[in-house]
């Protein structure tokens, strides 16, 4: 799976709304055919999507391309994942699941579309979507349910699926889904999955509680965010990009340190901080995923003193 800070929901009947997506520079965009889309309008959906997907594949999008699906329980997968399975199209987020076998279910369904649809066998994933209780409960067995799962998606959402499964209160501070959110980070990055996701800010009228909520999740290990707005987008890119704040420091932290290997030692101190062998691995890992972004056409432009204090 390739990093994505930004990854935007658009309606799938709303056809002309993809341009506009990818206008606001989204790493990543999510074709709805649920609850987004009347229930009236669901073919009329899948057949918008299976344009819009072969239309960016055609044009050499750089985006990457996931289709939500109906749920397993509405009858309406099948027809779904038949429609748009189809080049073009990265993977599909896997809504309302209950647990591992649910899982294993939609892999079916698409490893026999794939080879229908002449889609090379295994390279649709899966965004799994964190909505229900048993899904957070069985996280960890969710992650190595299928080769396919390429992430967890945390959905924190407010007066949602996962606040009613649940029974939370959300509050912008966040404390009532802490506990959710670093268990499917831990649950994802303990089992090789190293793009976390979470969401959705809902409040389109304060920016500054866009930003805050994007950052704790940085802090806490997500690498992105799954948006429904586009003025999100620019918010989410920057706040997970490394800024140049970190670059430079981890940029010096590396310097010193191989300085002083050359002595003979294997600890500095680096701007009043011990530093040894652990602390250069991660300055190296976040210079690489920065370089990671920049080669994937992403900016790591994010503004001076933002998570590193200044």
């Amino acid at each position: 799976m390739r990093p994505l800070r930004s990854l935007l929901f658009v309606p799938a009947h709303r056809a002309s709304w993809v341009d506009k997506a990818i206008a606001s520079g989204t790493d990543g965009i999510i074709l709805d055919l649920e609850d987004s889309v009347p229930a009236d309008l669901k073919d009329q959906a899948r057949q918008e999507a299976a344009k819009s997907i072969a239309r960016l594949h055609e044009a050499n999008a750089s985006v990457a391309v996931y289709v939500r699906l109906n749920p397993l329980d509405t009858g309406l997968s099948g027809d779904d994942i038949e429609a748009v399975t189809i080049p073009g199209l990265d993977g599909f987020a896997l809504p309302k699941l209950f647990g591992p076998e649910d899982v294993i279910r939609y892999d079916a369904l698409v490893t026999h579309y794939e080879r229908r649809n002449g889609v090379e066998a295994g390279t649709i994933e899966f965004i799994c979507n964190l909505e229900t209780a048993e899904a957070y409960a069985s996280c960890e067995k969710i992650a190595t349910a299928s080769p396919r799962v390429a992430t967890l998606f945390a959905g924190t959402a407010r007066d949602a699926d996962v606040s009613r499964s649940i029974g939370f209160t959300f509050t912008p501070e966040g404390q009532e889904t802490l506990y959710l959110r670093s268990r499917a980070v831990l649950a994802a990055r303990a089992n090789g999955l190293e793009f976390p996701l979470v969401g959705v800010w809902q409040d389109l009228s304060d920016p500054e509680g866009a930003r805050k909520f994007a950052v704790q999740n940085r802090q806490l290990g997500f690498r992105g965010q799954v948006l429904i707005h586009p003025s999100h987008v620019a918010i989410a890119n920057e706040v997970f990009s490394p800024s140049k704040f970190e670059l430079e420091f981890y940029e010096g932290m590396v310097k010193a340190f191989e300085e002083a290997e050359k002595s003979g030692a294997a600890a500095v101190v680096y701007e009043g901080m011990h530093i040894d062998y652990a602390h250069v691995k991660t300055a190296r890992e976040v210079l690489a995923y920065g370089r990671l972004l920049n080669e994937g056409g992403s900016s790591t432009t994010a503004a001076e003193g933002d998570l590193a204090g200044k």
